[in-house]
């Protein structure tokens, strides 16, 4: 019982050492704002936080998302291929892919891929 205590404590105190040490030693001691700011989106964490957002970048998430999912159903296609009716698979894939086309070009007409204006 006494052994354990006492290694308990030894093994503590050496970590408390090791980390006041590389603590003091450490070359991250200046202070910058830049850096002990957290970076979120491009945002300054110090402004005002109810101050309007881009609705392009709200566009371009929604629209990574869709060809996310697309993926993620597209990659079960190619599997399944050689166990269903291939002209049965053939149409809904072709239909799938032209509804996302059908998107992109909506989207691409509506200028939502348009970064710059």
């Amino acid at each position: 019982m006494f052994l354990t205590t006492l290694m308990g404590t030894l093994i503590f105190m050496i970590s408390t050492i090791v980390m006041f040490l590389a603590s003091l030693l450490s070359k991250k001691t200046m202070v910058d704002r830049e850096k002990m700011s957290p970076f979120e989106c491009g945002f300054d964490p110090k402004s005002h936080s109810r101050m309007p957002f881009s609705l392009r970048f709200f566009m371009i998430a929604i629209i990574f998302l869709i060809f996310d999912v697309e993926i993620a159903l597209i990659l079960p296609m190619i599997m399944t291929i050689k166990y269903s009716n291939l002209m049965v698979w053939t149409y809904s894939t072709l239909f799938f892919i032209f509804i996302l086309l059908v998107g992109l070009y909506h989207e691409w007409n509506q200028g939502a891929l348009e970064w710059s204006e």
